[in-house]
């Protein structure tokens, strides 16, 4: 795949043949969130042959097509117009939201473990670390949730940063986030989730509780670990353990519903349960209104750069995982069910109540059988 001067991926290196189609199709039946402004813009095929020169479609299309707005350090953002901002969940895994919005496509925190890069295949984009260095903003995003926020029906819930990070630091200089925010504020009733690595969510206390004040809404702050040298090598980009933490307590004292998710749980290098405790402990003190804990979901594509990093930084532990995650990207249902009871108590030790538990986890991800962690 060739870039031309600007970093722009060339439409005559990507070929469109309907078989092509056929497999990004396959893959997404096995995705997690199945997203529809991946599949939809898939419908028709243009086919290629030796005679005509190689056409994109869809997403490609619009991705290689779109605009680059900046580059910067290993990093270069390109402008992408949507047809929708919201995408209407299609799963057979129960999923606890009816609608996902991601106002950005690729995520530049560089989450060692992230399932999410798949997300970029359907773009052609097939070297992993594409995913966190080409960055696609999502155009007109008010205009587009104005006119889509007219599909979504009472009782069902939406949910932001599904799989990428609403708050990575394009959001600094292009507050496609901060948008939607505002156009929330002025609708009322819906149920809204929100799920961010990033402390840059405080900027935007004031207009969180606006929403808040005439919707759900539910702020939950990803923390894998409070250990701050294993946090920088899992999640390289992504702003300290203990400033995530701060943004609970920042959140929760300007009236938004805020707690901790620890998600992914790491086999053997974050699951040990005085490490789980610590974190527990951390979120209580940080006024986490409430604590969860998801295992590792480990798809094939997020594999190939996932195992590459354990044989760098924990080579004794790379047989264990090709062993675990050998037959499915999910460990045995008797892990989670481990992991739910220590988690539990845990949760118990430390004073967290079930008032906030119930509306939070429905717009909370979570993957296969993983709702037995919120027993």
């Amino acid at each position: 795949m060739s870039q031309d001067a600007a970093g722009r991926v060339s439409t005559g290196d990507l070929c469109a043949v309907d078989g092509c189609v056929k497999r990004k199709e396959a893959q997404e039946n096995s995705d997690p969130v199945d997203l529809p402004w991946a599949r939809d813009d898939f419908s028709s095929s243009e086919c290629c042959s030796e005679n005509s020169p190689p056409k994109l479609i869809g997403i490609a299309r619009l991705a290689a097509e779109g605009e680059s707005l900046r580059e910067g350090h290993h990093v270069e953002y390109f402008s992408l117009e949507a047809r929708s901002l919201i995408s209407r969940v299609v799963s057979n895994r129960n999923l606890p939201f009816t609608w996902a919005i991601n106002p950005y496509r690729g995520c530049e925190f560089a989450c060692k473990y992230c399932y999410a890069r798949y997300t970029h295949e359907f773009m052609e984009l097939r070297d992993g670390v594409d995913f966190e260095r080409k960055i696609f903003v999502k155009q007109r995003a008010a205009e587009l949730l104005r006119h889509d926020l007219k599909r979504v029906k009472p009782g069902e819930q939406i949910a932001i940063g599904t799989a990428t990070d609403p708050y990575q630091p394009a959001e600094r200089r292009y507050e496609m986030t901060r948008a939607i925010l505002e156009e929330f504020a002025r609708h009322a009733g819906l149920e809204i989730g929100i799920v961010t690595k990033s402390n840059l969510v405080t900027r935007d206390a004031e207009i969180l509780r606006r929403v808040a004040e005439k919707n759900e809404l539910f702020v939950n702050v990803t923390v894998t670990t409070v250990d701050v040298e294993l946090a920088r090598k899992l999640e390289p980009r992504a702003p300290r353990p203990d400033l995530r933490l701060e943004a609970v307590r920042q959140l929760n004292l300007a009236g938004v519903n805020a707690g901790v998710i620890c998600a992914p749980v790491l086999p053997e290098i974050t699951d040990r349960p005085r490490d789980l405790e610590a974190l527990v402990q951390a979120a209580r003190e940080a006024g986490a209104k409430y604590v969860y804990a998801n295992p590792l979901f480990l798809k094939p594509c997020s594999a190939a750069m996932f195992l590459p990093f354990l044989e760098r930084e924990f080579p004794t532990l790379v047989d264990i995982y090709r062993k675990r995650y050998a037959e499915r990207a999910f460990l045995p249902r008797g892990y989670a069910e481990r992991l739910s009871s220590l988690m539990r108590s845990l949760r118990d030790k430390y004073g967290f109540g079930s008032r906030h538990a119930r509306v939070s986890l429905r717009t909370h991800v979570v993957g296969e059988a993983q709702m037995a962690l919120f027993g």
